[in-house]
């Protein structure tokens, strides 16, 4: 059975989709073909698996945004990316946050 961060992390079908179609079925960095599996807010940081979160990388770019001294200038182009297609876009809104009663003060 998968834990809620897991599910809340994993992007469903229907948000690949979407990103697909968004994102033009290519890389929005470089315009080569790629995949809609790329977490903004990587899962590792509670990143959402929402429309919000998620853009088309080419397996290149994908990973020079992961694994690359690189990733300050992508997170930037991705970050204006998403501002643009959606204007009330929030970094906080895309982390998963497992809500706990005692976290309430009293």
């Amino acid at each position: 059975m998968k834990s809620k961060r897991t599910k809340a992390c994993e992007i469903p079908l229907k948000v690949k989709r979407y990103v697909w179609e968004r994102d033009h079925h290519s890389c929005v960095l470089c315009g080569r073909p790629g995949n809609p599996d790329a977490h903004f807010i990587p899962r590792s940081h509670n990143g959402k698996g929402i429309e919000e979160n998620v853009v088309t990388l080419c397996p290149e770019c994908h990973r020079d945004y992961d694994n690359s001294e690189r990733r300050p200038e992508i997170r930037k182009a991705l970050r204006a990316y998403l501002m643009a297609k959606y204007p009330d876009w929030d970094e906080e809104k895309l982390r998963y946050r497992k809500w706990r009663s005692d976290y309430i003060c009293k």
